[in-house]
């Protein structure tokens, strides 16, 4: 116990140092924003079903066959397994006041990754058939999002530092020195899309396929603070 005390009191003493040490350095502290806009290459659909009645077994069996279906459209188009798994499922009891009776709702949601975006039309065709009935969401991403990360911190850096110089080109006889203190202020993140899809189903009479799907950018942002040495 008393080595324990001894290290917080050590650990204490140092943090209160460095910030006396901090206090009386000459330095200006400056916020800086990295963006980098990318194209997705990418899309990521949420297929849900839904279906509710009397009996519990009732609904799940019809919920059991609907997946079954969807997972065998799925496997048509050559998806890797590793691209596709269940990321919902529910069973539960509703109470209507009204006629003072229970029903179940039994929900199920499988999410599917193409990372070949023109594909997206063709899968989206005859996917209602399988008998979904719910599409809860169409998100785009890319498959470089580390490296264009990695390039919103430096470019986020970078403004700090000319924003900094900015401040301090206007005072005589100073100039800007080392980064003492850095703090990243980004939020991760899974973008949503610019514009979401039009609609699933293709013009029978049109010579061209309908274009359904705008991807728009993905806007891959990074934020920072920091703290600079006035020379």
């Amino acid at each position: 116990m008393k080595r324990i005390a001894l290290f917080v009191a050590l650990v204490a003493t140092f943090v209160a140092s460095a910030q006396e040490i901090q206090k009386a350095t000459p330095q200006i502290s400056v916020s800086g924003e990295g963006k980098i806009n990318v194209i997705p290459d990418i899309v990521v659909i949420q297929l849900g079903v839904q279906h509710s009645g009397k009996d519990p077994k009732e609904v799940k069996t019809q919920n059991d066959s609907t997946i079954e279906k969807v997972l065998q459209y799925i496997k048509k188009f050559n998806i890797p397994s590793k691209d596709y798994q269940t990321t919902q499922m529910s069973l539960y009891k509703n109470y209507d006041d009204e006629n003072k009776k229970h029903t179940y709702t039994s929900e199920q949601t499988v999410s599917v990754t193409l990372h070949d975006i023109t594909r997206y039309n063709a899968f989206m065709m005859d996917v209602m058939e399988t008998g979904i009935n719910q599409i809860n969401g169409v998100v785009f991403k890319s498959s470089k999002t580390e490296l264009y990360e990695t390039e919103a911190r430096k470019n986020a850096i970078l403004n700090a530092k000319k924003k900094a110089e900015d401040y301090v080109s206007v005072l005589g006889g100073q100039k800007v020195g080392k980064a003492i203190v850095i703090s990243d202020n980004s939020q991760t993140y899974y973008p949503q899309p610019v514009f979401m899809a039009k609609g699933f189903v293709a013009d029978s009479e049109a010579t061209q396929p309908r274009e359904t799907l705008a991807i728009g950018e993905i806007e891959i942002v990074s934020k920072v603070s920091v703290s600079f040495v006035l020379e």
